[in-house]
């Protein structure tokens, strides 16, 4: 009987140890911290006097969370902002790589299909973690672009992540 309630507890203590490590934390991009990623990649449009420009905001898996488009934007600048960040935000990577990569001639990529390998899209990293991406389009220049993307993406850096991430 008592090796019985023994294995009963070995049992017991065994799953009860690995229930947990079913479930993870992580991260996650809330709107109103899309909106503070877009007011830096704004604030940063005025200061460098960008053109125009259209900021997208998407969360890890690519879904939109907010776009904004300024003034003097040309129209297809939205679409090609929410495809910079898709783009960075499902591959994890800045979509400068990707462009750099075909322009040295691995052009096969540019078959992938919701694609978009231009300079503008920038990771959104929390503590070492990706949560998001901003994508930017319409700003002077490709480079300008991705000036305006990465002051947004900083502006969840560590100081100020409790307020635009949560658990």
């Amino acid at each position: 009987m008592k090796l019985t309630i023994r294995w009963i507890a070995t049992a017991l203590f065994c799953l009860a140890a690995t229930a947990g490590a079913q479930v993870a934390e992580k991260k996650t991009l809330t709107l109103e911290g899309a909106k503070k990623v877009i007011a830096a990649a704004v604030a940063e449009a005025k200061s460098k006097n960008a053109p125009g420009g259209a900021i997208t905001v998407v969360d890890e898996g690519g879904n939109l969370i907010a776009v904004e488009r300024l003034d003097h934007t040309f129209a297809a600048g939205a679409n090609i902002s929410i495809g910079k960040a898709r783009t960075a935000a499902l591959f994890k990577k800045p979509t400068k790589f990707f462009e750099d990569v075909i322009n040295k001639g691995r052009t096969a990529m540019t078959a992938l299909s919701d694609f978009t390998p231009l300079q503008g899209g920038v990771p959104i990293m929390v503590d070492g973690e990706i949560i998001g991406a901003i994508g930017v389009s319409g700003a002077a220049s490709a480079q300008q672009d991705e000036e305006l993307a990465i002051a947004g993406a900083n502006a969840l850096a560590p100081s100020s992540a409790q307020q635009g991430a949560k658990r």
